[in-house]
């Protein structure tokens, strides 16, 4: 995964990982530079290669959960129904999500999402990588994940 400090020049890092019911939400602006990188002229296979990926990534791996969920999502929106690169990139999402419902005590909602991420991950090839990723890589953080809801 990437870390904060990957993040292109000129990526602001979020003051604080915003988590719904115990802080301020980020302004509704924050995250347009970054969703802007994606655009509907870039083909599915390269999205990895957009900083909307990479900070996404960087958000999941750095605990900013909500914020890789909302840059993501601009990754989601250019992706083909049916396809593994859409289902990829909505594994990560409610991995994210999953992360989000961990930090918030809601144990049986993030149990439910991590399902969701492995039945996406199910329809994705295992003999090549998706979106620079691989299933195995995928199914690992869900794992890691699944540890901490078993604390």
């Amino acid at each position: 995964m990437c870390a904060l400090a990957d993040l292109p020049h000129g990526i602001a890092v979020p003051t604080h990982a915003y988590v719904p019911g115990v802080n301020a939400r980020h302004p509704e602006d924050w995250f347009d530079q970054i969703k802007q990188t994606v655009t509907p002229n870039i083909p599915a296979a390269q999205l990895h290669h957009t900083t909307a990926w990479t900070t996404g990534l960087a958000y999941l791996n750095a605990g900013y959960f909500w914020e890789c969920h909302e840059v993501l999502e601009a990754v989601w929106m250019q992706t083909q129904d049916g396809t593994a690169e859409r289902d990829m990139v909505q594994a990560l999402i409610q991995l994210a999500n999953a992360r989000l419902k961990l930090r918030m005590d809601r144990p049986q909602a993030a149990w439910r999402l991590c399902n969701m991420v492995q039945a996406h991950l199910a329809r994705c090839p295992n003999d090549r990588a998706i979106l620079g990723l691989t299933v195995g890589d995928a199914q690992a953080w869900v794992r890691e994940t699944e540890i901490r809801i078993e604390r």
